[in-house]
């Protein structure tokens, strides 16, 4: 399998829907609770130039930098096989505690089954500071 050109692997985050009234600053601890449109997310997006043989990817989450990962989608993210054309793809983490930092990294998966490391190991920093909740200013 050869995946040709990553054109880039971009972190955004965000909180709701485009559009929506501000939300409340989050708070720390799980988001179980909160309704899916509320959640502060970590949303990975990555693009490929072109694609061989490629069936899909994975996304895994660490809470340190050398892991261990676990893997957060429940299905792979499909690619689109074998096409010389750019394909945009994304994944949204909503199970995240925003007071956390967290690490992620993308697998591909080959037609064949066979899988490897996509992107390197990236971090994104905790959306609000613990002792005093106050969501860290966007940049």
């Amino acid at each position: 399998m050869r995946l040709q050109n990553l054109i880039c692997l971009i972190l955004l985050v965000g909180a709701g829907t485009a559009g929506a009234a501000a939300a409340p600053t989050p708070s720390c601890g799980d988001q179980g609770k909160v309704p899916a449109a509320e959640r502060v997310k970590n949303t990975a997006h990555w693009t490929t130039a072109s694609e061989e043989d490629n069936f899909g990817y994975d996304v895994y989450r660490g809470d340190v930098e050398k892991g261990p990962f676990v893997k957060l989608t429940k299905q792979p993210i499909l690619g689109t096989a074998t096409t010389s054309e750019t394909h945009k793809y994304e994944f949204a983490d909503d199970t995240i505690d925003p007071c956390k930092d967290y690490w992620y990294y993308v697998e591909s998966i080959a037609t064949n089954g066979s899988r490897e490391k996509f992107t390197p190991v990236f971090h994104v920093p905790a959306k609000v500071h613990a002792p005093d909740r106050k969501a860290k200013p966007s940049t």
